[in-house]
C-alpha cells in the first residue's frame, strides 16, 4: 500500500517509521525543523522494543508533492484537523480512505465533513512516544497498539487490508466490535488526567497517589461518562475502574502530550480534550463543572501560546 501520514510527531513518526522500515511506500508530511531533521539525517525512533532509522524517508510539507496514495493516516492535533483535511486533496484519489488517529471525539465527524464521511475509518492510537528533539521519536512506553473500524461497525476489504499491512509491519493491530466506543475509552482516560497534569506539572505517578488529585482525576471520569451516555456511547457498567486500572499500570513519569504541549509554551489541545467534555455536555445538559474549572485554568496559557496576550 502507498501511504502517506499527515502529521509526523510520535504517533505518526512512530508507526510511519514501523510501516516504511518493512518496505511500503510512506510519505511523510512535516513542518518546521522536523522537517528539515528528517531530510538531512533521516527518521530515527528510539524505541523501548528496539531502535530504528528510515535513513532517507520521503518527507515534505506539500502534499502535492505526494499526489494521490491509498491511506492517509492521520495524526495531527486536533485545532490542526480543518486545515490539514482541505490540504491533504492532492493525496486523495478514487479509492483513498482516511484515518484518524487524534486523541479526540471530534475528530472523525470533522473529517468526514470535508473529506466525505464515507472516506474516514476511526482509529486509536496506544503508544507513549512524542518527538525527543527534530528527526528523533522517543517511545517510551505501552506495547505500539492500533484500533481500527470503519465508523459504522461494519466490516469492509479496505479495514482487513490495512489491518493485514499493519500486522505484517510489526504493529499490534486490534479490530473491535465499535471503534467509537474505543475512541471515547481513550478519550475518557486522557481527559482525565490530561489538563490535570498540565496544571500541575506532575507525571501520572504524582497524580494518582496524591489523595487530592486522585480525587480530581476521579470527578473527570465520572463526568466524561455521564457525558458519553448522553450522546450514545453505550460503556460497560465497570468502565472507570477499569479506566483506574489501566492508570495505576502506566509509567510513573509519564505526561500527556497536551501537558507536554502546555509547559513548552505550544498551543495545545485543550479544547479537544477537557473543552470538547465541557461542550458536549452544555450540548446534552451534562453539567461538567471539574472539567470547566480544568479548561478555565488552562486557557490563559493557551491563549498565550496563540499569541492572543502577552504575560
Amino acid at each position: 500500500m502507498r501511504v502517506a501520514v499527515y502529521g509526523s510527531g510520535g504517533v505518526g513518526g512512530y508507526f510511519g517509521g514501523r510501516v516504511a522500515s518493512s518496505g511500503h511506500e510512506v510519505a511523510f508530511i512535516a513542518r518546521g525543523a522536523h522537517l528539515q531533521a528528517m531530510r538531512q539525517q533521516g527518521l530515527v525512533v528510539e524505541s523501548i522494543q528496539g531502535d530504528f532509522t528510515i535513513p532517507t524517508p520521503t518527507v515534505t510539507d506539500n502534499p502535492e508533492e505526494i499526489g494521490s496514495v491509498d491511506v492517509v493516516l492521520v495524526c495531527v492535533k486536533n485545532w490542526q484537523v480543518p486545515e490539514a483535511a482541505q490540504t491533504m486533496a492532492p493525496l486523495i484519489g478514487p479509492e483513498t480512505f482516511v484515518v484518524s488517529l487524534l486523541n479526540g471525539v471530534e475528530a472523525p465527524d470533522q473529517l468526514g465533513e470535508i473529506l466525505g464521511r464515507e472516506r474516514v475509518l476511526g482509529g486509536v492510537a496506544k503508544i507513549f512516544s512524542f518527538i525527543e528533539r527534530p528527526g528523533l521519536i522517543r517511545h517510551i512506553g505501552h506495547e505500539p497498539t492500533l484500533m481500527l473500524g470503519e465508523l459504522d461497525g461494519a466490516p469492509s476489504q479496505r479495514l482487513n487490508r490495512l489491518a493485514g499491512m499493519l500486522a505484517k509491519a510489526g504493529i499490534t493491530i486490534e479490530l473491535p466490535d465499535s471503534i467509537r466506543v474505543e475512541i471515547w475509552r481513550k478519550f475518557l482516560f486522557i481527559t482525565g488526567w490530561g489538563g490535570l497534569g498540565a496544571i500541575s506539572r506532575a507525571p501520572i505517578g504524582i497524580l494518582r497517589e496524591e489523595p487530592g488529585t486522585r480525587a480530581i482525576i476521579d470527578a473527570c471520569l465520572q463526568e466524561t461518562v455521564t457525558v458519553a451516555a448522553a450522546v450514545g456511547i453505550d460503556f460497560p457498567q465497570d468502565i472507570i475502574p477499569r479506566t483506574w486500572t489501566f492508570i495505576e499500570t502506566l509509567e510513573p513519569s509519564g505526561t500527556s502530550s497536551l501537558q507536554r504541549d502546555i509547559a513548552a509554551g505550544r498551543p495545545s489541545e485543550i479544547d479537544a480534550w477537557n473543552g470538547a467534555v465541557v461542550r458536549l455536555g452544555r450540548r446534552c445538559g451534562v453539567a461538567t463543572p471539574t472539567h470547566q474549572l480544568i479548561t478555565n485554568a488552562l486557557i490563559p496559557l493557551e491563549r498565550r501560546a496563540r499569541g492572543e496576550v502577552t504575560f
